[in-house]
């Protein structure tokens, strides 16, 4: 099976032009870009995609030695893009899809013009001089629960995610996607993102980089954004004020000011 058919891939905007690839977050889909992806059809390609086991993915490609590190994410983006014999791209990524983005880049730079990492935390889990938002209780609890009843954690923390309690149809439609989330492959792809520790791999990025990160994200405090920052070499910080840890879905139109601004640079 190709990769267009595994990753419900979508291609829209300008043939032949430079390409923006957005990437989704944990529990997401290609659907969180749609207030801000079209913003760019005009100019660019735009591509996105879901990852295997979300949306309209092909759930059977799921490999649990591939997908068992974020590693096997990233050459599942890199062959995406060998398919669409796409170069020197755009990649905007969430969440953990920022740092799937950051592997493949280093992976394979060629393959990239600029990155955007949209709430990125290369760590959850405090360490020694690093805050990362989580105790490593915190986290083992956090699996636990969601290992217990997925779609009763889904409920939980769907909306703790989003912020914006003032919003509730904001925390509704995350919890939707995560119950939309083929549960096993969601229980899986969570241990991954919430026990990965990629501030080795930030160093390496070679292309320019841009951070978004929010004021006030209980998932990606401000001061994981700023670490990011720092070790990726000439990367910048732009803080949004907005809550939560989807801006994409929240704050669509600084989002989409802050990527146009970038990539139109």
């Amino acid at each position: 099976m190709n990769a267009v058919r595994r990753h419900n891939i979508r291609v829209s905007g300008v043939p032949g032009a430079q390409a923006v690839v957005f990437a989704h977050g944990f529990g997401c889909d290609q659907n969180m870009w749609r207030h801000v992806a079209p913003h760019f059809e005009d100019e660019f390609t735009v591509v996105t995609f879901d990852h295997v086991g979300a949306g309209g993915s092909d759930a059977s490609a799921y490999d649990p030695a591939h997908h068992g590190t974020l590693s096997g994410y990233a050459q599942d983006v890199l062959t995406i893009l060998q398919e669409l014999q796409l170069r020197d791209v755009v990649f905007v990524g969430h969440s953990v899809s920022a740092m799937i983005g950051v592997l493949a880049a280093v992976d394979d730079p060629r393959r990239f013009d600029k990155l955007v990492l949209v709430s990125p935390s290369p760590r959850y889990v405090d360490d020694v001089g690093y805050t990362g938002g989580f105790t490593e209780a915190d986290i083992t609890e956090l699996l636990e629960s969601l290992d217990s009843n997925y779609l009763g954690w889904s409920s939980a923390i769907a909306p703790v995610i989003m912020g914006n309690p003032d919003r509730p149809e904001l925390g509704a439609e995350l919890t939707a996607s995560f119950c939309r989330t083929d549960p096993e492959i969601a229980r899986r792809f969570a241990r991954v993102t919430f026990m990965s520790d990629n501030r080795a791999d930030l160093p390496g990025v070679s292309v320019p980089t841009l951070v978004l990160q929010c004021t006030d994200d209980v998932i990606a405090p401000v001061a994981v954004g700023e670490y990011v920052r720092d070790a990726i070499p000439d990367a910048r910080l732009v803080l949004l004020d907005a809550t939560g840890h989807c801006p994409n879905l929240s704050a669509p139109e600084a989002t989409t000011a802050a990527i146009s601004a970038f990539v139109r640079a």
